[in-house]
């Protein structure tokens, strides 16, 4: 069977659910472009973080979610997609190659996972009281276990005051680190910008009391009463290896977890600061005794909604087409 090759009219509907995925300070690290009947996610250079984030870890991460978001797309749309990671050990900027599979009607969860694109963002609010369910639960774990990737819930009062110690302790380094934070400041937005964090939708000020330290992006007031929850649900996510496809890997298993929380209704936070911290990370992987590496930590509840952070314009990320469409290179056949 001859499969036809990816089209401008599939790519543009794909990339305007990729561009929805996260990514450190809503930098968009990622560009896209069909070349040769497939769709290629190549990190944007002009869009690293140098001094949050050097080794370009956070880059890979929001590139792997974006390509999970493509994936749904395409399926949803009936043209699922085969995904190759890091095709090119010459061209290590392009994280993965999608080529298009045998046609087939989207399944009942990528159907659902792809209607909350859109409704899926970052809520640094404090939750609700209300607990996370154990069928919810469940459904995280198994988000992350779908894409090779393990997903910790951190239970209990003594473990998880064990990783908020981690936590605030990375977040501390990162504040005596001049260059990471001008370079934080230059993401906050007070303005309509299309990237970078609005002001409004950072959390309200921390105090002494919270147990999970947040970044700070705005200069919100906390409203009498809305301290953060003393025992959120915590999760650490992490995958089995550490080199620059695992992480791309891993970006894909966070954005089906925040998804699949998304579906169920629940809040998420992410909370980077002790993967950017290498003596954190390695605290933290001695305290999970797991053999993995972790790549994310998760703050997960019920919450007042939010709205997404904006978004560039679709065709600012989508670079000139390559190639003869439907005359598949030899790499390209091999993806």
């Amino acid at each position: 069977m001859t499969l036809a090759p990816y089209t401008l009219s599939d790519l543009r509907p794909a990339v305007a659910a990729a561009i929805r995925a996260p990514s450190l300070h809503n930098s968009q690290p990622w560009r896209f472009q069909l070349r040769h009947g497939g769709i290629e996610v190549r990190v944007d250079p002009d869009r690293l973080l140098p001094a949050c984030d050097p080794s370009g870890w956070a880059a890979r991460i929001g590139c792997g979610a974006a390509v999970f978001n493509l994936r749904l797309a395409l399926a949803s749309a009936g043209t699922p997609a085969r995904v190759r990671l890091r095709p090119y050990p010459e061209d290590p900027d392009v994280v993965a190659r999608l080529v298009p599979d045998r046609p087939r009607p989207a399944t009942p969860s990528e159907r659902e996972l792809h209607a909350v694109i859109t409704r899926r963002h970052s809520n640094r609010m404090p939750f609700w009281p209300t607990p996370v369910p154990p069928d919810a639960r469940w459904r995280l774990v198994e988000a992350a276990r779908a894409e090779d990737g393990w997903l910790d819930l951190v239970i209990g009062s003594a473990p998880v005051q064990a990783l908020a110690e981690v936590v605030r302790g990375a977040h501390r380094v990162l504040e005596r680190d001049r260059d990471y934070q001008a370079e934080l400041a230059r993401w906050i937005r007070l303005d309509a910008a299309l990237d970078g964090v609005p002001a409004t939708a950072g959390g309200p000020a921390g105090e002494p009391q919270d147990l999970l330290p947040q970044r700070a992006f705005g200069v919100r007031t906390r409203a009498p009463g809305r301290d953060f929850e003393p025992e959120p649900l915590v999760a650490v996510l992490g995958c089995a290896g550490d080199h620059p496809r695992d992480q791309v890997a891993a970006g894909q298993a966070l954005q089906r977890v925040l998804l699949t929380a998304a579906a169920d209704g629940l809040a998420v936070s992410m909370l980077s600061q002790p993967i950017e911290v290498p003596a954190a990370r390695e605290q933290l992987r001695l305290a999970l005794g797991r053999a993995g590496v972790a790549q994310m930590v998760l703050r997960i509840g019920y919450g007042q909604p939010g709205w997404p952070t904006p978004r560039r314009e679709v065709e600012e990320v989508i670079d000139a087409v390559r190639g003869s469409i439907g005359v598949p290179t030899a790499a390209a056949r091999g993806a």
